[in-house]
């Protein structure tokens, strides 16, 4: 019974230390959504001293709308935005002691990639052999085929739909906010994936990554960041 708890950090507008203390992963932002070098190294040093992974947090370049609105990007354009992403994190990771250890899209860029295959392929040819968090789809499906390892992940606070997808975030139902609510999600999601996303701009993240840290860990759950 192991899992890993990830978290998105480096946006601006997260409490990065206190969710640093909880979580095991840390999905950094790369400066194309959020975050700027000198946010990248807070993160990276803190995580490095605590034994937290370190992903990069890839995204269309888009902090007008914090990457959450798609954008119409060739696959020569994405890939080269998504490989200077990584270089720039793994730069400034390895300087403070950890290096990146794998790669998931943000926002908009998440969604598009499960179901476009361009796009999908620009972000795996410009991240080398990193492993992908992501949920099922064409992004996960290629990264398996090249035989690249893929760890699946679920969001206690965040509502699904009858597909199996999140709910957009303009409809009713589409963030959790009820504490106990997250608590029971992540419970139940644990069994079926390797990692739980919390978000960390979401109203009351440090305390909702406490609360659903101490009931896995009272469920017999290790946490320990997937690889």
């Amino acid at each position: 019974m192991r899992v890993d708890l990830n978290a998105d950090l480096g946006e601006e507008i997260t409490d990065d230390a206190g969710l640093l203390a909880l979580v095991t992963s840390a999905n950094v932002a790369c400066g194309f959504h959020a975050g700027n070098a000198a946010i990248m190294r807070a993160v990276c040093a803190e995580a490095a001293r605590l034994g937290v992974a370190v992903g990069a947090q890839v995204s269309y370049a888009d902090r007008e709308n914090f990457g959450r609105v798609a954008l119409e990007v060739s696959y020569e354009v994405l890939r080269a935005q998504v490989e200077e992403q990584v270089a720039t994190l793994n730069a400034v990771a390895v300087a403070e002691g950890v290096a990146v250890s794998y790669v998931k899209p943000h926002g908009a860029l998440y969604h598009r990639t499960m179901d476009d295959r361009e796009q999908a392929r620009a972000v795996l040819d410009a991240s080398g052999t990193l492993p992908v968090l992501g949920m099922p789809g064409v992004l996960l499906s290629l990264a398996e085929e090249a035989g690249r390892d893929v760890w699946q992940e679920g969001f206690p606070d965040r509502g699904y739909d009858a597909a199996g997808r999140l709910v957009p975030r303009d409809q009713p139902g589409a963030l959790v906010v009820d504490a106990g609510a997250i608590v029971d999600n992540a419970l139940g999601l644990a069994a079926r994936v390797d990692s739980l996303c919390l978000h960390g701009d979401s109203p009351g993240a440090v305390e909702h990554a406490r609360l659903v840290r101490a009931a896995l860990e009272a469920a017999g759950w290790d946490l320990r960041p997937v690889g």
